[in-house]
C-alpha cells in the first residue's frame, strides 16, 4: 500500500483513533505502508488488520495474533485492548472499501494507473491471470491472486497498488444485486469487461435476467472516456452497449466483433485458434486446455490491444501461459497414460458442459473418456433441471464412464440412466473416497478423467488425490 499515516487512514475511514497505552513517541504521524489483511496469518511486520466480523469466525479473536505477528494498526468497529494503535469505525466493510477507493484514486493521481475490471459468469479468474501475465511483462502490474473478487477480497486486492505501479486488474464478482456496482464504485475502472451471462450463482440473482443486470453494472457507471469490453456472442451482454456512455469494443467469434477467434483446434496438449484485429491475423496457441479459454484470451487482448500494447507480444506471453489457475482445466499427468483435468474449483452449468465438450473433443475415439462430477452450487430452485441437464449433456457427448458424487449431484446420474441410447456407465457414490476407491484400480493407458464440481463439494482435491499431486 502507499505509505498513509494512522490520522490520515482515520481520516479516509472516518473513524475514531485510539494509541495504545505504552505508546513511544508521535505514532500517529508515522507512516505505515504495510499489507492490508483480513487474515491474521498473513499479517506481517507494518501490516493493518481490519478485524472483521465473519459468519464462521470473528476478526477480534485474532487481533492478538495479528499484532504479535507485528501489525501496526486494526480497524475495528469496536474499542478492544490491543498493543497497537486501533481505529474504531461503525462499519469495516466500509471502511475497507474507503480505504482501498481513497488509495487507488491518489495512485492514479499521482502517477499513471490504468484499471480495469473484469465481470461474467464464468472466465473471471482465467482472463484476470492472462491480463497479469501480458501486463505484468511490461510495467508493474497489481491483480489478485486465486479468486479474491467479492465485497472484501477485492478491495484487498485493489490496496496492494503502489505509487510505482502502472496497471491495476480487479476481478469482480457478485452473489446478488448491487454487489459489482459497489467495486466499480471504489475501483472507478477505466475499462470494464463483461464475459458472459449464465447461470453460475443465478439462485442469488433469481434468475438468468437478474444475472444480466447485475453484470451490465460493470459498464453503467462508465465514464463516456471509459471503455466497456464486450463478449459479441453473448446476445445479453452485446446487448449491454445500449446502457453505457463508454466506448464499446466488442470480442468473439462473430463476424461483427472487433477482436476475433476463427478455426478453434482443441488437443491435450492446449488449444490454438486464429486470432484476427485490424490487419493483424495470425495463429494462437495457448498451452491452456479448452474451447472457452479462447473467449477469456480475446477478451484480454482486447483490453491491452485498446490500451497500445503490441499484440504481437501479448499473444506471444499468452502462448507461455502453462495453466489458467490451479484447479480450473489442470492437466496433470497421472502416470500410466492417464490424464487427470482437474477443474473443480468452481462449476455452474455453463462451465461444465464446457468442460464436457472439451472432454470430449480431446478423447475422441482413442481415448476413454471419464467425468467424475459433483455439486453444482448456488442455483436455487433450478438446482435440479441444471443438474438433469448435466446428465444427459453426458450421454450426448457419448462420455464413456460417469461418476458422481454426493447426493446433491445425483439428479446428474438420474438423467444419465433415464437416456437409453447410452451405452456409458453412471454410478453414484456419497463420498471422494468412494469415488476414488471405485475409480483408481480401474483407470488404465489412454484414460482422459475429467473433475468437475463446486468448490464446496471437495472434488479438486480428489483429482490431485487421482494424480498424486500433493495440496
Amino acid at each position: 500500500m502507499i505509505a498513509l499515516t494512522p490520522v490520515e487512514i482515520a481520516e479516509i475511514v472516518d473513524g475514531r483513533l485510539v494509541l495504545p497505552a505504552d505508546a513511544v513517541g508521535d505514532i500517529t504521524t508515522t507512516p505505515l505502508d504495510g499489507s492490508v489483511e483480513t487474515d491474521s496469518r498473513l499479517v506481517g511486520p507494518g501490516s493493518i488488520f481490519f478485524a472483521l466480523p465473519g459468519e464462521v469466525t470473528d476478526g477480534y479473536a485474532f487481533i492478538d495474533a495479528a499484532t504479535a505477528a507485528g501489525a501496526s494498526l486494526v480497524v475495528a468497529e469496536r474499542d478492544v485492548e490491543t498493543t497497537a494503535a486501533l481505529i474504531v469505525v461503525e462499519d469495516g466493510v466500509v471502511a475497507l472499501s474507503r480505504l482501498a477507493a481513497a488509495v487507488v484514486e491518489r495512485v492514479r493521481r499521482h502517477g499513471d494507473l490504468k484499471v480495469v475490471g473484469v465481470t461474467g459468469s464464468n472466465g473471471k479468474t482465467s482472463t484476470k491471470n492472462m491480463l497479469r501475465a501480458i501486463l505484468s511483462d511490461i510495467a508493474p502490474t497489481v491483480a489478485p491472486e486465486g479468486s479474491f473478487n467479492n465485497h472484501v477480497g477485492a478491495p484487498i486486492s485493489m490496496l496492494r497498488v503502489t505509487d510505482e505501479t502502472r496497471y491495476l486488474v480487479v476481478e469482480m464478482g457478485a452473489s446478488g444485486p448491487g454487489e459489482i456496482a459497489r467495486l466499480v464504485d471504489i475501483a472507478r475502472p477505466d475499462t470494464g469487461v463483461v464475459l458472459k451471462v449464465g447461470l453460475a450463482h443465478a439462485g442469488g440473482f433469481g434468475g438468468i435476467e437478474g444475472t444480466r443486470a447485475a453484470k451490465a453494472e460493470m459498464v453503467t457507471d462508465l465514464p463516456a472516456s471509459g471503455t466497456a469490453v464486450l463478449n459479441a456472442d453473448d446476445d445479453r451482454v452485446a446487448g449491454m452497449a445500449s446502457v453505457t456512455a463508454a466506448r464499446v469494443v466488442t470480442f468473439g467469434q462473430s463476424d461483427s466483433a472487433d477482436y476475433r477467434a476463427s478455426d478453434i483446434d482443441v488437443t491435450v496438449d492446449g488449444t490454438s485458434f486464429t486470432f484476427a484485429h485490424g490487419d493483424l491475423t495470425r495463429r494462437v496457441s495457448l498451452r491452456i486446455l479448452g474451447e472457452h479459454h479462447v473467449m477469456n484470451a480475446l477478451a484480454a487482448l482486447t483490453v491491452v490491444g485498446e490500451w497500445g500494447v503490441d499484440l504481437e507480444r501479448a499473444v506471444s506471453v499468452l502462448e507461455g501461459v502453462t495453466r489458467a489457475e490451479r484447479w480450473r482445466m489442470e492437466v496433470l499427468d497421472a502416470g500410466d497414460g492417464v490424464i487427470v483435468v482437474n477443474d473443480a474449483y468452481n462449476a455452474s452449468p455453463d462451465s461444465v458442459a464446457a468442460a464436457l465438450k472439451t472432454l470430449a473433443q480431446i478423447t475422441g475415439d482413442e481415448r476413454r473418456s471419464i467425468a467424475v462430477l459433483g455439486e453444482m452450487a448456488e442455483l436455487g430452485e433450478m438446482a435440479r433441471d441444471e443438474h438433469d441437464r448435466v446428465g444427459r449433456l453426458v450421454v450426448r457427448l457419448n462420455v464413456k464412464q460417469l461418476i458422481v458424487v454426493g447426493q446433491a449431484a445425483r439428479h446428474v446420474h438420474m438423467a444419465a440412466g433415464l437416456e437409453g441410447s447410452w451405452d456409458g456407465e453412471s454410478v453414484l457414490v456419497d463420498t471422494i473416497d468412494e469415488a476414488y476407491d471405485l475409480l483408481r484400480p480401474a483407470l488404465r493407458s489412454g484414460d482422459v478423467v475429467l473433475v468437475k464440481s463446486s468448490k464446496s463439494a471437495g472434488l479438486r482435491f480428489l483429482g490431485d488425490r487421482l494424480a498424486g499431486v500433493s495440496a
